[in-house]
């Protein structure tokens, strides 16, 4: 199992927004102009690839690119754009349908029978589809809990205490071992794949870079901090029952220990994590800040949304 420190490679393009910024970076072609952001699709391959690009030189760059275009004023106006068409899509296809305790509430409903993937996991999966989901969640879990620190400088009291207590056990709660990035290396590796950080992003779909591009986009902008707490909500709540089954899932399949291990730990951390998300993280933040109710509301619902948009497309290549 590797656990490297330098960033991946640059991903092969995806079209022209993607193939601007990918050149860019490698210092050998012209970026796109911010206006031709203005009629890509919102949640396409294109679109999320060179908004992930972007994202990721926040977080460990990539292979042979300067660090110092992290911060390069031409494609920080291009992800600007980037982001405009996503949020903008996002305003209009994931508005709350209700008052924020409403939505919180709404997440605590689990249906008897569910159809999501953790369902199909849970009860036909073979350790090919658990690979290929592997392969999608690695964008994600192997940055666990990073986006989020983001917001901590941007909240004050219950809300930053319980947010800093959460994000201490996601980092390992002091040691290293479990740090939950590399638990999920662990099930990778039980699973005959390359732990590598960032080694499948070409293999990633649009609608799972738009996940992590949510939490990237919600985090790196305090004043969508509202929106980043309404998200943490969301998958902390919400991941108790969906870990269950997935353990349940790699037990059946024999992936091994590590990769049961990894949603194990998370049933029993995320047990206890709904509770304090709930009542300190998003209480003490709508006890200080009232205006930023309805932006939880919305960080909820549009996770909501986009992880259904994943699920549906993780479905509709395993039952076909």
């Amino acid at each position: 199992m590797t656990d490297r420190r330098e960033g991946p490679r640059l991903p092969e393009p995806r079209g022209g927004l993607s193939a601007g910024v990918v050149a860019h970076l490698r210092g050998d072609g012209p970026l796109p102009g911010p206006d031709s952001a203005g009629h890509a699709d919102p949640y396409g391959d294109d679109l999320q690839l060179a908004l992930y690009v972007c994202y990721e030189m926040h977080y460990r760059g990539f292979a042979g690119v300067r660090p110092e275009l992290e911060w390069d004023p031409p494609l920080l106006a291009v992800r600007a754009a980037l982001e405009r068409r996503f949020l903008d899509a996002l305003r209009r296809d994931a508005l709350p349908k209700g008052p924020l305790d409403d939505v919180l509430d709404g997440l605590l409903v689990e249906p008897v029978r569910g159809t999501g993937p953790s369902w199909f996991l849970q009860d036909r999966g073979e350790l090919r589809h658990l690979r290929a989901y592997a392969v999608q969640r690695s964008l994600y879990h192997l940055k666990e809990a990073d986006p989020h620190a983001w917001v901590l400088p941007r909240l004050s009291g219950r809300a930053k205490a319980g947010m800093a207590a959460i994000e201490y056990d996601e980092f390992g709660a002091g040691r290293a071992d479990r740090v939950h990035a590399r638990l999920f290396a662990g099930l990778m590796a039980d699973l005959g794949l390359d732990t590598a950080y960032g080694r499948y992003l070409d293999d990633g779909y649009a609608e799972m870079l738009a996940l992590v591009n949510l939490m990237s986009l919600f985090g790196l902008h305090r004043r969508l901090r509202g929106a980043l707490v309404g998200h943490f909500a969301a998958v902390e709540i919400t991941s108790p029952p969906a870990s269950r089954r997935l353990a349940k899932a790699m037990k059946r399949t024999g992936a091994g220990a590590a990769a049961e291990f990894f949603y194990t730990e998370h049933v029993e951390a995320d047990a206890v994590h709904e509770q304090v998300v709930r009542h300190e993280v998003v209480g003490g933040l709508v006890e200080e800040e009232p205006e930023l109710a309805p932006d939880i509301a919305f960080g909820v619902t549009a996770t909501s949304f986009v992880e259904d948009r994943l699920g549906d497309r993780l479905l509709a290549g395993w039952q076909s």
